[in-house]
């Protein structure tokens, strides 16, 4: 079984559980492409069997959140998981919806980010919340991001409650971002939920929970996207007998085709893999 599982993460679990089970169900390799925090939920890509060879080509995908930003508390993990740290009066025109509208607007485009020290960032050898969980403070470089798009969909004012949904590139830190659109509101404030809705082309529609997974599997009717499928943009390549044992060896073939990825299929039009035209030589990259 090869190819790529959206799977719609349930609160509560983390991305490892989520692997852990799904590989004990398959007994094949399984994999992701990025986690999502065990109190965030929605669309976890997980690669199965030679769907991993795909990772190189996901890494970078850029994410839709909805998120509900909590005002008036500061944690010190920056979500509902920590301990309150701070607690501040909200202002009463900070909750005034073009005023909210306006403060969100001010964080589009390209921009540094400084990432929560609750996370799994190396600094020196080590992950940043291995410092947090000791009390020690380190400097943490800022990192370039990029906001696409984000909008508000309601303000709960009696709970100081904001929901928007933002669109944004990879390495963005939600957690980071609520606590900066709460500072720029002149008030503190946590991430409270998160549901990811899409990375990249994945959405949330071509998901499964574990639950119905697990009863599909059987049947074999689960939505897994097969490597043909996931590269059903690209255009085909058909290769005898002779230049496909070449290109399955590892051998490059002159083709005089554009630069760029192709699929590849033998000449009874079987899908074998994935390809790579590079000045007019054609190499594997993947084989199924």
């Amino acid at each position: 079984m090869d190819g790529i599982l959206i799977i719609n993460k349930p609160q509560g679990s983390t991305s490892h559980d989520i692997v852990y089970k799904v590989k004990k169900m398959l007994s094949e390799k399984v994999g992701h492409t990025g986690t999502l925090d065990p109190n965030a939920t929605g669309v976890l890509p997980l690669l199965i069997g030679k769907g991993t060879l795909c990772s190189k080509y996901l890494i970078n995908h850029d994410k839709i959140y909805e998120v509900k930003l909590k005002l008036g508390i500061k944690t010190d993990t920056a979500d509902i998981e920590g301990k309150a740290i701070e607690e501040k009066e909200v202002p009463k025109n900070s909750l005034d919806e073009e005023n909210v509208k306006n403060i969100l607007k001010t964080f589009l485009g390209k921009q540094e980010q400084k990432p929560p020290m609750y996370s799994a960032i190396k600094v020196k050898g080590k992950k940043l919340y291995e410092y947090a969980r000791k009390g020690q403070v380190v400097e943490i470089e800022p990192r370039k991001i990029e906001i696409y798009e984000i909008n508000l969909n309601s303000i709960n004012v009696a709970k100081k409650e904001i929901n928007f949904t933002v669109h944004c590139s990879k390495g963005t830190y939600i957690r980071s971002l609520c606590e900066d659109i709460a500072e720029k509101l002149e008030t503190v404030g946590f991430m409270k939920n998160l549901n990811r809705t899409k990375v990249g082309n994945f959405s949330i529609n071509q998901s499964t929970t574990l639950e119905q997974f697990e009863k599909d599997l059987p049947t074999g009717h689960f939505g897994l996207i097969t490597i043909e499928e996931f590269f059903s943009d690209k255009n085909d390549i058909k290769l005898n007998a002779n230049k496909m044992k070449h290109f399955i060896n590892g051998v490059k073939i002159t083709f005089k085709l554009p630069d760029g990825i192709y699929k590849i299929y033998d000449e009874f039009g079987t899908f074998i893999g994935i390809g790579i035209v590079e000045k007019g030589l054609l190499k594997r990259d993947i084989v199924i």
